[in-house]
C-alpha cells in the first residue's frame, strides 16, 4: 500500500494518526496491509496516543499471534526452522544460509519463499541475495528467541565465519559482535577501521570501538586500544585519546597484531600521534613504528606522515619533503585519503617556506581535490588543507577564494586540540598568518589564543613555540580590530552547529556538558560576532559565511 491507501485503512480501523506517524508506520511495515491493520489494532489497544513508535514493534502481541496462527502454523516444521533461524541475517544468500543452518539447497528454499509471497525480497537481479521484509524479520527473531534462544549465538558465529571467509568483513563484525566473539571482532576491526574511516564512515568505526569499551575489553586488545586513541584524537577529544592510550599501554599483549605488525610498532604510533614528549620523540616513535610494521599495514602512510611532520617541525624542511612525498605515494596506493591529503598540504607548506608558490599551489589543489573526492570535509586533516589553499589564493590576490577556505578551516577549529598537538598548533599558526594577510587581527588573535593554550600543555613542539611568539609580537603592534565571525572561540564554534537543531538551550547544555547560562552567554556572543539579532538570523549568517555544513 502507498501512503494514501495506508491512511484510508487506518482511518477505516478507527485510528487517527498524524501525517508523520502515518509516514513512520508505512516505513516500518513497508506498506504491508496486514502489518498496517495489526498496527492499527496495537495502537487502539494502547489507548489514546499520537505516536506510533512506542506502540508497535515487531514482537507486538497482535503481530506475534498473527505470525503463529496464520503463517507458521500452516508450514512444515523444517520450513519454520529455516525462517526463524535465518532471521539472524540482515541479508541472505544460498551459501550463507547453508553455512548458518549447516544444511544445503538453501538457494532453492529462498527462491520458493519468494515465489510463495512469504515476504522475502530479492536484492539483486540475479536472485543471489535476499532479505526478509523488515517487520516480518522482527517477528521471526522474536519467535526464534521464544523457541530456541540457546541457538542464537551459534547461528551468528557461523554467519561471522562464513562472511569473513567470503570477503564480507563488516558483515562478519556485526555477526561476531552478536555472537560475543571478541577475538574475531578485534581481528576484523583492526583490519577494517582505517579503510572505513577513510571512506567517511566515522560513526561505523565509533560503534565498533564502543563495543569493546562497553564490555571492558580494550586493555585485552592493544590494536583496538590504539585505534581508539587515534579516533578520539582525530575527533578532537584529548581526554578520550588519553584514556584509550592508557589502556593500550596497560595491556599485556605481546607479539603481533592482526596485520602482522609488532604490538610495539602500534603502541609507538599512538605515542607519535599524541606527541606528549616533543617532536624529536615523535619522530623517533614514527621510525619505531615503520621498523615494526608489516609491509601492507594500514599505518604505514600515517607513520611516514608523522615522521615527515616531525622533521618539518624540527626545522628540517629539506629532509622532511622526501619523507612526505613517500607518504603521499603510500597513502594514495593504499586508498588512505586523509593521510594523502595531509601529506600534500605539508608539502605545500614546505614549498611556501621556499617561496615556490607555483609548486605550493599545485600541492594544495591536489590535497583539496582528494579531500573533496573522499568527502573529508568534516575531518581534522582537512583544516590544514583549507589553510594552504587560502594562503596560496592570497598570494594570487584572490581574496574571495581565500576567505571561503578560511571559513572552512575555522569550522574545523574545535577539532584542533592537544590530542594531536603537532598538527593542531601548526595549522592554527598558519591560520593566524592567513588572517594577518587579510587584515583580520581579531581573527588572528582568537586563533593564536588556541595555539598558545595547546603550547602550555605541549611546549616541546620544535619551531612552533618561537613562531607563536613572533606572531604574537606582530599582533601586539596592531591596534584593536573589529570583532567578527573569525574571532569566534572554539567553544562558540562547537555551539554553532547545535543552534541549527531544534534543541533548546538547556538541551544544548546537556550535549556540551555546560550549564544553560553558559550556553546563553555563548549564544549571545555568537550573535554579536555574526552581526545577528536572533538564533535564526545567526544560523543564516553562519551559513552564508561557510561556517555550517549544508
Amino acid at each position: 500500500m502507498d501512503r494514501q491507501e495506508a491512511q484510508a485503512l487506518l482511518e477505516g480501523a478507527g485510528v487517527g494518526l498524524t501525517d508523520a506517524d502515518v509516514d513512520e508506520l508505512v516505513g516500518r511495515t513497508e506498506g504491508w496491509p496486514v502489518g498496517l491493520y495489526l498496527a492499527a489494532l496495537a495502537v487502539k489497544a494502547g489507548g489514546p496516543r499520537t505516536a506510533v513508535r512506542p506502540a508497535f514493534t515487531g514482537d507486538d502481541r497482535f503481530m506475534a499471534d498473527y505470525l503463529r496462527s496464520e503463517l507458521l502454523a500452516h508450514l512444515p516444521q523444517p520450513r519454520v526452522a529455516f525462517l526463524t533461524r535465518t532471521a539472524v541475517l540482515d541479508r541472505m544468500s544460498g551459501p550463507l544460509c547453508d553455512a548458518v543452518l549447516a544444511a544445503d539447497r538453501s538457494r532453492l528454499v529462498l527462491e520458493s519463499l519468494e515465489g510463495s509471497n512469504l515476504l522475502v525480497v530479492p536484492l539483486d537481479r540475479h536472485r543471489e541475495w535476499y532479505r526478509y521484509h523488515h517487520l516480518f524479520r522482527e517477528l521471526l527473531q522474536a519467535e526464534l528467541d521464544r523457541r530456541e534462544p540457546e541457538l542464537i549465538r551459534e547461528l551468528h558465529a557461523r554467519a561471522a565465519a562464513w562472511c569473513e571467509a567470503n570477503g564480507l568483513p563488516e558483515m562478519a563484525i556485526d555477526h561476531a559482535q552478536a555472537a560475543e566473539d571478541a577475538d574475531r571482532v578485534a581481528r576484523l576491526v583492526a583490519l577494517q577501521t582505517q579503510p572505513a574511516y577513510a571512506g567517511g564512515r566515522v560513526d561505523t568505526v565509533s560503534r565498533w570501538l564502543a563495543w569493546f569499551e562497553d564490555r571492558g575489553l580494550i586493555e585485552r586488545y592493544p590494536a583496538v586500544a590504539v585505534y581508539g586513541t587515534w579516533l578520539q584524537a582525530l575527533l578532537g577529544r584529548p581526554a578520550g585519546a588519553e584514556h584509550w592510550a592508557a589502556a593500550a599501554e596497560r595491556g599485556t599483549a605481546t607479539g603481533t597484531v592482526p596485520d602482522g605488525s609488532t604490538v610495539e610498532s602500534w603502541l609507538a604510533m599512538a605515542r607519535a600521534l599524541l606527541c606528549r614528549d616533543g617532536v624529536e620523540r615523535m619522530g623517533a616513535d614514527a621510525r619505531v613504528t615503520l621498523a615494526g610494521l608489516a609491509p601492507a599495514s594500514n599505518w604505514r602512510a600515517t607513520a611516514l606522515l608523522m615522521e615527515g611532520l616531525a622533521l618539518l617541525l624540527e626545522g628540517e624542511a629539506e629532509r622532511a619533503d622526501p619523507v612526505l612525498a613517500h607518504a603521499v605515494e603510500v597513502a594514495t596506493d593504499a586508498g588512505a585519503l586523509p593521510a594523502a591529503a595531509t601529506a600534500l598540504a605539508e608539502r605545500s607548506l614546505v614549498a611556501i617556506q621556499h617561496r615556490d608558490w607555483q609548486r605550493a599551489e599545485a600541492m594544495a589543489a591536489r590535497a583539496l581535490q582528494i579531500s573533496r573526492e573522499g568527502s573529508l570535509d568534516g575531518y581534522l586533516h582537512t583544516a590544514v588543507v583549507h589553510v594552504v589553499v587560502a594562503r596560496t589564493a592570497l598570494h594570487r590576490s584572490d581574496g574571495p577564494r581565500a576567505r571561503e577556505h578560511l571559513a572552512q578551516a575555522a569550522r574545523l577549529r574545535p577539532l584542533l586540540t592537544y590530542a594531536i598537538p603537532s598538527l593542531a598548533v601548526q595549522t592554527l599558526l598558519e591560520l593566524v598568518r592567513a588572517y594577518l594577510a587579510v587584515d583580520d587581527a581579531a581573527g588572528a588573535r582568537a586563533v593564536l589564543r588556541d595555539a598558545r593554550d595547546i603550547l602550555q600543555l605541549r611546549p616541546d613542539l620544535g619551531v612552533l613555540p618561537e613562531q607563536a611568539e613572533q606572531l604574537g609580537s606582530m599582533l601586539a603592534t596592531i591596534p584593536g580590530a573589529t570583532v567578527g565571525a573569525s574571532s569566534l572561540t572554539t567553544a562558540e564554534l562547537r555551539l554553532l552547529p547545535l543552534l541549527v537543531t531544534h534543541l533548546s538551550f538547556p538541551e544544548i547544555g546537556e550535549r556540551l556538558y555546560i550549564s544553560r547560562h553558559t550556553v546563553k552567554t555563548q549564544a549571545i556572543s555568537v550573535y554579536r560576532k555574526l552581526g545577528a539579532s536572533s538564533r535564526s538570523h545567526a544560523i543564516r549568517r553562519a551559513s552564508e559565511l561557510g561556517l555550517l555544513v549544508d
